[in-house]
């Protein structure tokens, strides 16, 4: 502001905290942060005055949910250091919370703590007990008339002139301070200048496993389609790997015109089924299902054969359409159309997806288009779908995102939503904060110990923690990379721990990844030779190959230890080889601690020193502690900052360990817990 302006501005210099550095809070405001169902939503802020008296300040919450119940609840913030400040609430509902601080110079705080230091100094205080007497007369004046009795009776207690030991202790006295704390002069208090918000999810926004699968290669028998009954027959093998999410790409109708062949050949036989991701035919659209894979009622068993498993389907809304889809004819003006007349089909050049149309969101239709769409994503969760993962959502409208969204959540609050935006960092940052819930990563293609570090360290800290909730893919049918192609089955191992235990959601497609399916397409591709994205596959699921039994077991780890429930526990621990990468994690109360060390050199064995930050986890230096390691059973026992790992990738190319500390006995024998 100009001097000039400045100057004529009203001045109340009798406001004097100042708030600032509020967090979460992402973007000004503009949009919410994220918490789960459960959570000690902590908030965090700068609060200070000028001069030297004592400040103190309540975050204010409520739901914004219940238009009864709209008056804010205050929570006491606690100091920290430099002037930082916390407080937290617990998030108990689902949906939307807001809050904000309020701060303001505290009189009575002052005088107690100056009074305590003058009293140590063995200084005089009777002036400063009548000064003390007139602050709880003020707040005489705010409290109810039984604290207002008792207010006033050891304000007199403190005037009477005396300041022997008894009157000072009385003034001193916690009981005194916190009955003024209840009724503060708040007169000229500092309110933070914005309402930022909360987005409260189900917690498995959080923490979640998932396993995705093309319901067409699900027939027992080889040469036949799949169903949604051969789906149910699928269940139990999904959920004794641990599973609780099972993502379906689309079940919808098949275009036939420019239908993709065997490994995307653009020309296609009677016989080939195409790409689930051209939908609609003559039999149907977004709403529709594709006949040889069932019946709406059959969708509807599947979905509650999945509950009784604690499996939730996943559907894919792919907002797209092959040329054949009813609202082609029907709706021409939602597509855009080149000078010749016909309709741009989808293309990333060079590639050209010519059975697919995308949707035109810069129509003068598009207000019409966008209510279409939004009714499809209502109409699967009437159905009882309440995860969607999207297909490119970085292609459509951010605003349209935003509102459908909303909308959705209005009516489901329970409701997921992944965006698959393998795009620029911005882009899907700003995703994530315009709602959706999960989203991919890069992590398929960070590989080395730096870049795992750094990309982690990133997702793990402010502000991405607070908006941006990563799932981690090690593999997905566009994604084969060359680790899985040329690392055998440590590198599926390996890739399968980080992925389990680097985030909290993260999520396989199978059968190719327990049956360590690695042939691409061609030399430097990562598309998979014989995709079942464009032809019906058949798997043999019980090879004595399977790494299903291993996935069972990581996710029973996951399951079990709640410090691998969050990202936000995550702490890197130096390591003395580049091919070791080692991490914790640990819930807040200290009950659970997991330490994890992957060998990222598939072909051999390495070994070395970790240096462990031994404070950040709760444990003395100078006593030892116990490390148990989860896949395998075995136990060490470590002591002090550096403790040596050695890791064979041909057996077992990664520890998940859970740190127990030393617990003594009266028999003198270390035992840990």
């Amino acid at each position: 502001m100009p001097p000039e302006t400045a100057s004529k501005k009203a001045l109340d210099t009798r406001r004097r905290v100042v708030i600032e550095n509020v967090q979460p809070e992402i973007d000004c405001g503009r949009y919410p942060a994220k918490g789960v169902l459960g959570d000690d939503v902590m908030v965090e802020a700068d609060i200070f005055a000028d001069g030297h008296d004592a400040v103190s300040a309540v975050l204010l919450h409520r739901y914004c949910g219940d238009e009864n119940a709209r008056d804010w609840v205050e929570t006491p913030f606690e100091p920290l250091i430099n002037d930082r400040w916390s407080a937290s609430f617990c998030a108990d509902k689902l949906g939307c919370y807001e809050f904000t601080v309020e701060g303001w110079a505290d009189h009575f705080k002052t005088w107690r703590r100056d009074m305590a230091k003058r009293v140590d100094a063995g200084q005089e205080v009777a002036v400063d007990l009548m000064i003390g007497a007139d602050l709880l007369d003020d707040t005489a004046r705010r409290a109810p008339a039984k604290v207002r009795r008792q207010l006033k009776e050891w304000a007199a207690t403190l005037r009477s002139g005396e300041s022997d030991e008894k009157t000072v202790k009385l003034a001193l006295a916690d009981e005194v301070a916190a009955a003024v704390a209840q009724y503060p002069d708040r007169t000229y208090a500092t309110r933070y200048g914005r309402e930022p918000s909360i987005l409260v999810d189900p917690v498995k926004a959080q923490f979640s496993s998932w396993y995705e699968m093309f319901p067409r290669s699900t027939a027992a028998e080889p040469g036949r389609h799949g169903t949604f009954r051969d789906c149910e027959l699928r269940l139990p093998y999904i959920a004794k790997m641990g599973f609780d999410v099972l993502y379906l790409p689309p079940i919808h109708p098949i275009g036939h015109t420019a239908r993709k062949g065997p490994n995307n050949w653009p020309v296609a036989r009677d016989e080939d089924y195409g790409s689930p991701w051209a939908i609609g035919s003559e039999l149907g659209g977004h709403k529709a299902i594709h006949p040889e894979l069932g019946t709406i009622e059959d969708f509807r068993h599947l979905v509650q054969a999945a509950s009784e498993y604690g499996i939730d389907i996943a559907l894919d809304i792919a907002f797209q359409c092959s040329p054949d889809h009813p609202y082609v004819k029907e709706h021409p003006e939602w597509f855009r159309k080149r000078p010749d007349g016909t309709i741009q089909y989808a293309e990333n050049p060079p590639k050209k997806y010519q059975d697919i149309y995308p949707f035109d969101f810069e129509s003068e239709a598009r207000e019409e288009l966008c209510r279409e769409l939004t009714s499809v994503v209502l109409y699967w969760a009437d159905q009882g779908v309440r995860i969607f993962r999207v297909d490119n959502p970085h292609t459509k409208s951010f605003s349209f995102w935003e509102r459908l969204i909303g909308d959705v959540k209005a009516k489901y609050p329970e409701a997921i939503f992944l965006s698959e935006a393998f795009t620029r960092p911005k882009v899907m940052y700003r995703l994530a904060k315009l709602g959706f819930t999960q989203s991919y990563t890069y992590f398929a293609w960070r590989q080395t110990k730096g870049e795992l570090t750094e990309y982690f360290t990133e997702l793990s800290e402010a502000p991405a923690v607070d908006f941006f909730r990563p799932n981690l893919w090690p593999n997905t049918p566009d994604i084969l990379t060359e680790q899985l192609q040329t690392g055998g089955r440590p590198a599926f191992m390996a890739r399968l721990v980080l992925a389990a235990t680097l985030g909290a959601s993260y999520g396989i497609y199978g059968p190719p990844f327990e049956l360590m399916e690695h042939v691409p397409r061609e030399v430097g591709s990562e598309e998979y030779l014989d995709s079942e994205k464009y032809e019906v596959r058949h798997w043999e699921l019980e090879s004595e190959d399977s790494l299903s039994n291993f996935v069972a077991r990581v996710n029973q780890i996951r399951r079990e230890n709640a410090a691998l429930h969050s990202i936000r526990n995550l702490i890197f621990h130096e390591t003395d080889n580049e091919h070791i990468i080692c991490y914790s994690k640990q819930t807040a109360d200290g009950s659970s601690t997991v330490l994890v060390v992957v060998n990222l050199d598939h072909q051999n064995t390495q070994h070395g020193w970790i240096d462990l930050r031994l404070r950040d986890l709760g444990l003395d230096p100078d006593s030892p502690f116990q490390v148990h390691d989860l896949l395998t059973g075995a136990r060490y026992a470590w002591q002090g900052y550096w403790n040596y790992v050695e890791l064979n990738p041909r057996m077992v190319p990664a520890h998940i360990f859970r740190v127990r500390k030393r617990v003594p006995s009266e028999q003198g024998i270390d035992q840990f817990a």
